[in-house]
């Protein structure tokens, strides 16, 4: 383990201390964590004016993929909404729909905005651009039907977390490069974005127990490269891997100073930079992977979700007067695969 690294937040640290934590993941372990940790869903609508629908759209190659789709309740709206397309975490071996589905309901209360999470395939069952291909069909079915959902389709974020952050970078790589669907802004919470794990921060947080470990994430990437390797690896798959950041819609990013994704997030940050585009990037003292959502009461905690909130809040208000894009460019007839 190395000596010398960030300390975690005081109350972060004495929380951290009394949860059951692991050094590495095997197949066992995966297979046991699906069936723990599906999310309870229902207990996050209590007390929310919420329209709630589930529907199977078609993926790529003709799999099914579940996608739920949370509107807000009560009376109808006059004006489309914005929406929030979320994709969630679990380090592409593990989560469902569900995961961290607190985050974007939270925008949901405040901006009225329509929430649509999507049921991507998870690794080692699916390997290379699969679950990406996954979740971009899940957003190109969104802009097909916006009008359908009360959707206004210039106001479109795409937004994950963890392995789901370094998907919305993937996918909105991808629509990039497709030319559609139009993504008004993209939100990257504390992604997992580079398959090469060879920053000083992986280092930092290895050889010992935590939330998200070096030795965790080489298995989240096995699990998702199979037999992809080096040159061959999609940059829509590690989006840390893509020469050109260019032409990306204004990103949020964060992460935490005590954790492994923490210098390839600032990396992904400081790169659209370079390339003349605007980020948003925040990192938490003392964080560790994924902290705002196992505690989210916390200091630290309330802190970042409101700086999320309050970004968010100027991208839709910046958006709202934006073009949509037109019909015939919504959907192309299939996902690109990326160059090596």
């Amino acid at each position: 383990m190395a000596s010398a690294r960030p300390e975690f937040d005081p109350e972060l640290r004495a929380l951290l201390a009394e949860m059951p934590l692991m050094s590495e993941l095997s197949p066992e372990a995966v297979e046991q964590m699906r069936r723990l940790a599906s999310a309870p869903v229902d207990a996050f609508l209590v007390g929310r004016a919420v329209d709630r629908r589930e529907l199977v759209i078609p993926a790529l190659d003709g799999a099914r993929l579940p996608m739920s789709i949370f509107s807000p309740g009560g009376a109808g709206r006059s004006a489309a909404a914005p929406c929030v397309y979320w994709i969630h975490g679990g380090g592409m071996v593990m989560g469902d729909r569900f995961s961290q589905i607190d985050i974007p309901l939270e925008w949901l209360d405040l901006f009225g905005a329509v929430v649509v999470s999507v049921d991507y395939r998870l690794a080692p069952e699916v390997t290379g651009t699969t679950l990406v291909d996954d979740c971009y069909q899940g957003l190109a079915w969104v802009a097909e039907h916006a009008g359908e959902l009360g959707v206004d389709p210039a106001r479109i974020v795409v937004a994950g977390a963890s392995a789901g952050g370094g998907l919305a970078a993937g996918v909105t790589l991808m629509a990039r490069d497709l030319g559609a669907p139009g993504v008004a802004a993209q939100m990257l919470i504390c992604p997992m974005l580079d398959h090469r794990n060879v920053t000083t921060s992986s280092r930092q947080y290895s050889g010992g127990p935590g939330v998200w470990t070096r030795e965790m994430n080489e298995y989240g990437w096995r699990s998702v490269l199979g037999d992809l390797a080096g040159g061959d690896v999609p940059v829509y798959v590690s989006p840390a891997a893509a020469d050109d950041l260019s032409g990306l819609p204004t990103t949020y990013v964060d992460a935490g100073s005590a954790e492994v994704f923490r210098d390839e997030d600032v990396d992904y940050a400081t790169r659209i930079w370079a390339a003349g585009g605007q980020a948003e990037l925040h990192v938490w003292a003392g964080g560790f992977h994924g902290f705002d959502a196992l505690y989210p009461e916390v200091r630290i905690s309330v802190a970042a979700r409101r700086a999320r909130k309050d970004w968010l809040a100027r991208v839709l208000d910046s958006a709202s007067g934006a073009q949509a894009p037109p019909a015939s460019a919504v959907v192309p007839e299939r996902v690109l695969r990326s160059p090596c």
